[in-house]
C-alpha cells in the first residue's frame, strides 16, 4: 500500500482492514475488506460455498463465492452500486478469482488490472 501511495498525488489509498491474512479467514460467515481512495470505495466480500465444491451459481467449479462492489457519492445519490459476483474457481490451467457481471454476462479474471479499471470508473 505504501508503495502505491508514493505515486499518488492528492490521494491516499486505504485498506480496511489494513492487512488480511489466511488466519483471518472466517469459514462460518462473510469476509469483508474495502479499498478507499478519496471516498471512492471498492468493497470485496467473500465466503465459503455451501458445498465443498459448487457449480450452483457459476458454471466453473468454485470453493469461495462473493461480490465486489464499487461506489462513490454520485452513485449513492442515485441509489446505484456497481456489483459483480466473485468466485474462486478450480480450473485445469489455473485456479483463481473470477468475476461475473449478471447484467452483461461478462466474466473474467479478478486481478489487479480489474481492480484498477473498477477504481477508474469511480473517479
Amino acid at each position: 500500500m505504501n508503495g502505491v501511495n508514493r505515486y499518488l498525488k492528492n490521494a491516499v489509498l486505504e485498506f480496511d482492514p489494513p492487512e488480511y491474512s489466511a488466519e483471518a479467514f472466517r469459514g462460518d460467515g462473510p469476509n469483508l475488506f474495502q479499498i478507499n481512495v478519496r471516498g471512492r470505495i471498492v468493497q470485496v466480500e467473500f465466503e465459503s460455498s455451501e458445498e465443498l465444491i459448487s457449480t450452483e451459481e457459476f458454471r466453473v467449479p468454485y470453493i469461495l463465492k462473493g461480490a465486489v462492489r464499487g461506489f462513490n457519492q454520485q452513485l449513492l445519490d442515485r441509489e446505484a452500486i456497481e456489483e459483480q459476483l466473485l468466485f474462486y474457481t478450480l480450473e485445469k490451467r489455473q485456479n483463481g478469482w473470477r468475476y461475473f457481471d449478471a447484467r452483461t454476462y461478462r466474466t473474467g479474471f479478478f486481478d489487479g488490472e480489474y481492480l484498477l479499471a473498477l477504481m477508474e470508473q469511480l473517479v
